[in-house]
């Protein structure tokens, strides 16, 4: 797993009991996910198809850092799939898994359409 991105809790990220929103969470992993795919497949034009069962195993509180992780599992035709996890950066305390984030390549009109990559093609991309 390589953690790509990091994020400060601020006071807007949370919930009404304090703590972190998991709808502003899952929207950085939606964008982390995206932009890793884009990196990958080396276009825009991709769109999230599928999540797995997302398990919150603890929270994060204001002023807390967490990083998102991302690992690459597979590639299909149309698709490429990654398992993400975020964790607390300073305690590496595991905040959240999601075993299958699934992204399609698609055309002008929004269809998946091939994206013609290897795995031993695809780049390498930096963690931060």
């Amino acid at each position: 797993m390589q953690f790509y991105s990091r994020k400060l809790i601020k006071p807007g990220d949370l919930n009404a009991r304090n703590t972190l929103f998991g709808g502003a969470l899952l929207r950085w992993i939606d964008e982390e996910a995206g932009i890793y795919a884009m990196s990958k497949l080396g276009t825009k034009q991709v769109v999230t198809k599928f999540m797995s069962e997302i398990n919150f195993i603890s929270s994060a509180a204001q002023g807390d850092v967490i990083e998102i992780g991302l690992a690459f599992q597979e590639l299909g035709r149309t698709s490429i799939t990654f398992s993400c996890e975020v964790r607390n950066l300073f305690t590496k305390a595991a905040i959240i898994k999601i075993d299958k984030i699934v992204f399609v390549h698609v055309d002008e009109n929004g269809s998946a359409t091939p994206h013609f990559k290897r795995v031993d093609t695809l780049p390498k991309i930096n963690a931060c």
